[in-house]
């Protein structure tokens, strides 16, 4: 049996990953993906091809993605996102809920995201959910983006709280996970993908059990 963690208490911060933690963007992701892949006459992901790649930002993974043309799939896959982002963002199950929880406990919160910081403020506000969040944090924000913990540290930034276990990053991925480790907060993560099936984590099956979870300490 995979070890888990049970807190004892509230937390006094929670970090937020974005994308398929808080909203369900996988679909415009692919799509943009697949548009600046078949380009550049690249062959297109599968969905499992897709969401076998770990993620990390498109700084991080361009060469990757698009080999020696890396630039200019970098420029077609944020002309896609462009266009399709706020008509495709849709809230994941129990996510409000959950952020105006969070908030009326008084729980620090922030973002610390591989979007690309320029998209992610724009949906954060699109959604109304801008004066949930202390600090929003993004892809090319920092010198660094995660795995890195750079960008906990930015979100933490003139807010007392130090990075450690009074900290909750949320995710959805292991690069959460290991992002959470390398800044020394505790890696909590919701849905059943890979990372659900990593130690020495806290576990919710989606945003509206990670609330119940909280309501219980």
């Amino acid at each position: 049996m995979i070890p888990l963690l049970y807190p004892q208490k509230l937390p006094k911060a929670i970090l937020f990953d974005w994308d398929n933690t808080l909203v369900d963007t996988w679909r415009m992701a692919f799509d943009a993906m697949n548009l600046a892949r078949k380009a550049l006459g690249l062959s297109e992901f599968t969905i499992e091809e897709f969401w076998s790649r770990p993620h990390h930002s498109m700084r991080d993974a361009a060469v990757d993605l698009f080999g020696e043309h890396f630039k200019e799939g970098e420029k077609l896959f944020y002309e896609a996102v462009e266009k399709l982002h706020l008509k495709e963002l849709k809230k994941l199950h129990g996510a409000e809920l959950l952020l105006d929880q969070v908030k009326d406990l008084g729980i620090y919160m922030g973002i610390v995201s591989n979007k690309d910081g320029h998209h992610l403020r724009k949906e954060v506000e699109h959604l109304g959910w801008k004066s949930h969040f202390h600090k929003v944090i993004g892809a090319r924000d920092m010198e660094e983006d995660k795995p890195s913990p750079i960008p906990v540290y930015a979100a933490l930034l003139n807010s007392t709280i130090d990075p450690s276990h009074d900290v909750w990053f949320v995710g959805d991925s292991i690069v959460d996970v290991h992002c959470a480790r390398a800044s020394g907060c505790v890696p909590v993560v919701v849905g059943h993908g890979e990372a659900s099936r990593q130690g020495d984590i806290i576990h919710a099956k989606d945003c509206q059990g990670l609330a119940n979870l909280l309501l219980k300490l």
